[in-house]
């Protein structure tokens, strides 16, 4: 008798040939480029060092797209977008110590994110391994331990026979949910001796699923379905999850008004009536979430920006569903459910029946109401303007890339995504320069539409370099930098707390000209030429910059005790 786990799959003979006779010359570099194909990569990211050497002679012959970029952690933020963008694990190439952990920000960023990488470094020397000080280029006592805080696994391999297997087992964690960064380190001589191992040719992963378990979400049904005054909040999980879709209908079905986190921009419809759209840094928002009697917390850990700062309490019960265990109850005791958001949902569908409560949407436009009364009285008509300008200038469906910067503190509360997927920050872990290099991936992964990238002029200087990889692979990006001569946001809480910024202001580069000096067409608009400035930029191919010189104000917190 012949059970499914005893059928092998058998070579063809094609394969079997190769297999006998592997062409010659071949590295511990190709293994690795062929396991990477075998996965089915097309595009890997990256920069080439001494001891990677041999991986990058074994991408020029092969099939795979290269995008090379200046610093390796642009790199990685712009293999963190094109795995937001596709879903699938994005490799990172890299050389050993100081080019490896230049990236440590940007994977930082992406486990935040829940954004699948597969970072791909080369180490020392084979002896080197282990700690003992051996003095070789680059060496660090322990190069994983600065990357095991980091990413969700790190895989070290220590012979050629190892690497096809260590490269399909990082593949197979980053993209389990939740999804994430993953790092494989190989020594240098392992990537240069030559191999007598047959080409790679198989390499399928099969990333398991994270159901819900049935009696969990039998009393979360149950709970919604005798709610009075149901809400709920939707994060990133559900766009990751590609579960918006099923949170409408959920949420419609039960009339329980939504609004969605920084990270779940789009998750919901901006302009649904049940919609609260994303204004969780402002106390009505927090108090209409505190009053609900059953809270669905779906795909967010309701961290610090998702809790207006840790100040929201909530009175009724709390049911969290959640693909990151760590995050479960992390804040707040909860009916905890581990699944990933759309399995989750769909089991609630399956379960839960209508509800009534024709006066849902008229609370939600109470809600919105004095929010936009308390924005009005702090005379911010111009920060109000310079949004509204991005918003009509960017086609509905074009991604944005937002840099931590005013503007982009804006958009998180104010911003209508349009589409689920479709705006992205740096807020996962909050570090400067993420905006520009990540457009540029989403760029490399869907080239049919243009992207837009939003910087201050801080931050902007981290990733200027990357203008000379906009020319190079002539992406269709338009970046826009928000010039106020300094760390603007930082400037501004400094003032409020401590009377006076120190190391805030920032004399800078004429960035028109600068981005000229790269061949990308560069322009200086204002807030009244901006929508017209923007529109022309991203209907135009190729990479473009649009600077406009504001200094913009955030509206006041309300976590600090004002309104």
């Amino acid at each position: 008798m012949t059970h499914d786990h005893d059928l092998v799959l058998r070579p063809t003979p094609a394969q079997t040939e190769a297999a006998l006779n592997p062409p010659p010359g071949r590295t511990g570099g190709d293994l690795v480029v062929e396991s990477l194909a075998a996965l089915g990569a097309t595009t890997v990211f990256g920069l080439p060092g001494q001891h990677a050497l041999a991986v990058f002679d074994a991408l020029g012959r092969s099939d795979l797209r290269c995008i090379g970029l200046r610093v390796e952690n642009n790199a990685g933020f712009a293999a963190d977008a094109y795995g937001r963008i596709t879903g699938e694990a994005a490799p990172l190439l890299m050389s050993t110590g100081p080019g490896a952990l230049t990236s440590l920000a940007a994977l930082q960023e992406a486990r935040a994110a829940s954004a699948p990488v597969l970072a791909i470094s080369s180490q020392v020397p084979a002896a080197g391994l282990g700690g003992g000080r051996h003095g070789y280029l680059h060496e660090l006592p322990d190069q994983a331990a600065s990357f095991r805080g980091v990413v969700k696994s790190v895989h070290t391999v220590r012979s050629q026979s190892q690497i096809s297997s260590a490269i399909a087992e990082a593949w197979t964690s980053a993209l389990t949910v939740p999804h994430g960064p993953v790092w494989v380190e190989i020594p240098q001589d392992v990537l240069v001796a030559e191999t007598s191992i047959p080409v790679v040719t198989g390499g399928d992963t099969f990333p398991e699923e994270l159901p819900p378990r049935p009696e969990l979400t039998a009393v979360a049904a149950d709970l919604l379905a005798r709610a009075e005054r149901p809400a709920i909040v939707a994060g990133g999980g559900v766009v990751r999850a590609d579960a918006s879709k099923k949170l409408r209908q959920l949420a419609e079905r039960l009339q329980a008004p939504v609004v969605t986190t920084f990270g779940g921009k789009g998750a919901f419809p901006w302009a649904h009536p049940l919609s609260l759209q994303s204004w969780l840094e402002d106390r009505h928002t927090t108090d209409f979430l505190e009053d609900a009697d059953v809270l669905l917390v779906i795909g967010s850990g309701l961290g610090e920006l998702s809790s207006n700062y840790h100040t929201f309490r909530p009175r009724g019960r709390v049911i969290q569903i959640e693909a990151d265990l760590g995050k479960l109850e992390s804040n707040h005791p909860a009916l905890g459910i581990h699944a990933d958001a759309r399995l989750a949902l769909q089991a609630l569908l399956e379960t839960v029946g209508e509800r009534t409560d024709p006066a849902a949407p008229e609370r939600v436009r109470g809600v919105l109401d004095k929010v936009r009364e308390r924005v009005a009285a702090q005379e911010l008509a111009l920060e109000q303007h310079v949004l509204a300008a991005v918003r009509t200038a960017l086609p509905p469906r074009a991604p944005s890339f937002w840099d931590m910067t005013v503007l982009a503190y804006w958009a998180w509360s104010a911003f209508d995504a349009k589409a689920p997927g479709t705006m992205h920050s740096a807020q996962g872990a909050g570090g400067l320069g993420y905006a520009f290099p990540a457009a540029l991936g989403a760029a490399v992964a869907d080239p049919t539409h243009p992207v837009l990238a939003v910087s201050g002029d801080g931050g902007a200087l981290y990733s200027v370099a990357e203008l000379a990889t906009a020319r190079q692979y002539d992406l269709n990006v338009t970046w826009l930098i928000v010039d106020d001569g300094g760390y603007g946001i930082l400037r501004q809480y400094m003032t409020d707390a401590y009377g006076r910024p120190t190391a805030t202001d920032l004399p800078g580069p004429d960035f028109v000209a600068l981005a000229e000096s790269f061949g990308v067409p560069g322009v200086r608009s204002s807030p009244d030429a901006l929508e017209a400035d923007l529109a022309k930029a991203l209907a135009a191919p190729g990479p473009s910059v649009v600077v406009l010189p504001a200094v913009l104000r955030m509206f006041a917190p309300t976590h600090l005790g004002s309104d």
